[in-house]
């Protein structure tokens, strides 16, 4: 009984932190939605960022196995502020001004390069998670999924929406691995 609620609260907690990571997407899809968009490029750019969404994490957690096999026990306390930091730097960025360029998201450099930027998050909570051994297959095909429908959402809604949602949205994601990093700790 103990193991099947401890496997439920585990997939609950990566299906937040899937969706927290897809909070990049969402917000920056908006951006660029807002910049008028088709519905061909929606697809491609939500397919490619699914892919990233699961490519990195695999590879960071595949990192955060080899680290915790060096470090032992105190791998809990460095994920935990792994994820703090991470949660930070999402709030922070979420309501720092200035200008942000845009990329070509037309082409192929510029959809790889908006790809990548919004999952380079997910490498390091996957390095988190590699650390705690959670489940790989589940982790990233739930990644990869919420990924790309949180990038398909945030571009369909830039279409009618305004910029400060977008600003919220990784706001709220950021908030989320905050509140992971320090469940891990404490």
């Amino acid at each position: 009984m103990l193991e099947t609620s401890a496997d439920l609260g585990q997939l609950i907690a990566i299906l937040i932190m899937a969706a927290a990571l897809g909070m990049d997407a969402f917000s920056l899809g908006i951006g660029i939605g807002m910049k008028g968009i088709r519905l061909l490029h929606v697809l491609k750019i939500s397919l490619l960022i699914g892919i990233f969404h699961i490519v990195m994490p695999l590879l960071g957690m595949f990192t955060g196995h080899y680290v915790s096999s060096l470090l032992g026990q105190v791998t809990t306390y460095a994920a935990g502020g792994l994820l703090i930091l991470l949660g930070i730097h999402m709030v922070w960025n979420s309501f720092k001004g200035g200008e942000i360029r845009m990329i070509d998201h037309r082409s192929l450099p510029g959809m790889i390069l908006f790809a990548l930027s919004v999952s380079v998050d997910s490498f390091s909570v996957g390095v988190s998670l590699g650390m705690f051994r959670s489940n790989l297959v589940l982790t990233v095909l739930a990644f990869g999924f919420f990924g790309g429908l949180m990038s398909v959402l945030g571009l369909l809604l830039g279409r009618r929406a305004s910029r400060n949602l977008g600003d919220y949205g990784e706001a709220l994601g950021g908030a989320i691995l905050l509140a992971f990093g320090l469940a891990f700790i404490f």
